[in-house]
């Protein structure tokens, strides 16, 4: 795999970790802020808000850019954005910053995803994308906790600061390691082509799965910290042990992911997601029992959460080969649909009254509805196939 890989993979944990990292940090932020928790958790929304509108725009609007200058570019804008919200005054000045990170960090994810298909052979494609997403798993692995305990121990300015330091160490190697021009061999690349390319229903339906399936887990995962601490009793200091533990599930899921995904996609998409609704079904009937049980359960939840990413990830690029920028670009965006949505439905039954275990059952009911679009997606395929094709040899030997 080339090296240009992997630090795609580098810009996508040094970013993703703020996009999760808020998880571990919602005590606090409300605290300093003077905000509840569902209000704080809204600025995970604004983040997610960001990225479903920037990922098709800034994937458009630098299609015809180098790769590499995009890469840059976008990441430097990501870096001021929390130079300036680990300074902001007040939550209305984050929530801004958050939701203008999220509009650099979307249009990275699109062009990186979009890089590393173009730099490897096709029958490599799925892993390249599964590796560079594994740096928004390895962010949950390493990143949150880390994240969460640097809050815990200074403030969560502090861990704004770190993720900035990261980035810009990210930049450097983007700069040094990413081919300066388009790939060889690369078809020229234009809005016309891409859009005409994504008119396939099948790649729409996948976009919904997505959308679901993202949701799903990261509903649960947005208020995994006061679930734990409110709902489970552990202590505050047990919380980024369980986050990297939930990281290390992610992580095996989607190695498991990544090597399914090219050849069973859709089977993937449906086994993953209808363990994912059992699993957080459970983790809402147990939040109240043993301790070590919610603890398995987390780890489990990652592991079912991200075992679909991969399928989910190179599963477009499958339906829509013409449209390798535009198509990744709206996936992210689909991605984070289910991001804001979710933490959205998840704040709205805390704050109704029913507590935090009410963001597992909200998952368990989006992984069922993911299901079954991936299951409806089997059917479509099958379809497909049953279709038969004329044979034009009898034609021209009539003829």
């Amino acid at each position: 795999m080339p090296l240009a890989v992997y630090v795609l993979a580098l810009g996508i944990f040094t970013q993703g970790t703020s996009e999760f990292m808020l998880s571990g940090l919602l005590p606090g932020m409300a605290e300093d802020l003077g905000v509840s928790i569902p209000d704080a958790g809204l600025l995970i929304s604004a983040f997610a808000i960001g990225m479903v509108v920037g990922a098709p725009l800034l994937a458009v609007a630098t299609l015809r850019w180098p790769r590499r200058t995009a890469l840059v570019g976008l990441q430097a804008v990501f870096i001021a954005g929390h130079v300036v919200g680990a300074l902001a005054p007040g939550y209305a000045a984050l929530f801004v910053t958050r939701v203008v990170s999220a509009l650099a960090y979307a249009g990275f994810w699109g062009v990186a995803v979009a890089t590393a298909v173009a730099l490897v052979p096709s029958a490599a494609q799925s892993k390249a994308v599964a590796l560079v997403a594994g740096g928004l798993t390895m962010a949950t692995i390493v990143g949150v906790p880390a994240g969460t305990v640097l809050s815990q121990s200074a403030s969560w300015r502090a861990a704004f600061w770190a993720v900035a330091i990261a980035t810009t160490v990210s930049l450097l190697c983007t700069a040094f390691a990413i081919p300066a021009g388009g790939s060889e061999g690369e078809a020229p690349r234009s809005v016309r082509a891409e859009l005409r390319g994504m008119a396939r229903p099948q790649l729409w339906l996948s976009y919904a799965i997505t959308a679901f399936a993202f949701g799903a887990v990261i509903v649960t995962f947005s208020y995994l910290a006061p679930f734990l601490t409110e709902e489970s009793g552990l202590g505050e200091g047990g919380v980024p042990a369980v986050l990297a533990l939930f990281g290390a599930g992610g992580m095996i899921g989607l190695i498991i992911g990544g090597r399914t995904a090219q050849s069973h996609s859709v089977r993937t998409l449906a086994v993953g997601l209808g363990a994912l609704a059992v699993i957080s079904a459970a983790l809402a009937l147990t939040a109240h029992t043993t301790l070590v049980v919610v603890i398995g359960l987390t780890f489990l939840l990652g592991l079912a959460g991200y075992v679909t990413n991969p399928a989910l990830q190179s599963r477009v690029f499958t339906l829509a080969p013409d449209a390798p920028t535009l198509v990744g670009a709206t996936n992210t965006a689909a991605f984070n649909v289910g991001n804001t949505l979710a933490p959205m439905l998840g704040g709205l039954t805390i704050g109704a009254g029913y507590g935090y275990t009410s963001v597992a059952w909200v998952g368990a009911g989006l992984a069922a509805v993911g299901c079954v679009g991936a299951l409806w997606a089997a059917r479509l395929e099958r379809t497909a196939a049953q279709i038969p094709r004329p044979r034009f040899e009898k034609v021209f030997q009539n003829s």
